[in-house]
């Protein structure tokens, strides 16, 4: 929701992650019926414009994933350990 309640955002992403542009496209193009729906359920001054946008959560969450299993990370963290089991100090 925007700070004035005027503009509410939905990020969606499909089941599997495919086919989100006729999704978004479909949603988007019934996005005075989820207004109304909205307008009914909450108590409003002004029903919020309803936008739809992609969710990039979970691919951010991948490159994540994938950076902290990469090789560069592994080495970082083995010298680490190295360090503490020979007694150094563990604050580099």
């Amino acid at each position: 929701m925007s700070p004035d309640l005027k503009l509410a955002t939905a990020y969606i992403m499909p089941l599997g992650g495919e086919d989100l542009r006729p999704v978004l496209e479909s949603l988007n193009k019934h996005k005075k019926y989820f207004r109304s729906v909205v307008a009914k359920a909450v108590n409003l001054k002004f029903a919020p414009d309803v936008r739809f946008r992609e969710d990039e959560t979970f691919e951010e969450a991948m490159r994540i994933e994938r950076l902290l299993h990469s090789d560069k990370v592994r080495q970082d963290i083995a010298r680490k350990d190295d360090a503490r089991a020979d007694g150094g100090d563990d604050d580099d």
